[in-house]
């Protein structure tokens, strides 16, 4: 199943969080924290949102961090997803 997102939205899928410190300590799952970095698996066409014309900045295939408590989570074909709008992302690393 694929997901095509509406509007000014983009789909992103987080990035796996650190399992051991830069000391070399070992986290457990409790004291990880939620990785605010994802990759972008789809994006919207943007155009008229709210008003205003937007135009999408971000593609397929970045890097991005977003808002900590942004987006909408689903679960598709067993895969945890992240609905945001554009606006929920900070930066693209590269």
């Amino acid at each position: 199943m694929t997901v095509k997102p509406l509007g000014d939205r983009v789909v992103i899928k987080n990035v796996e969080a650190e399992e051991t410190t830069k000391s070399g300590l070992i986290l457990t799952s409790a004291a990880k924290e939620k990785p605010q970095m994802a990759e972008v698996i789809a994006v919207g066409p943007g155009g008229n949102v709210d008003g205003k014309e937007v135009t999408m900045q971000v593609s397929v295939g970045q890097k991005v961090i977003y808002s900590k408590y942004a987006g909408t989570e689903v679960k598709i074909d067993g895969e945890e997803l992240i609905i945001v709008r554009q606006n929920d992302i900070l930066a693209v690393v590269e």
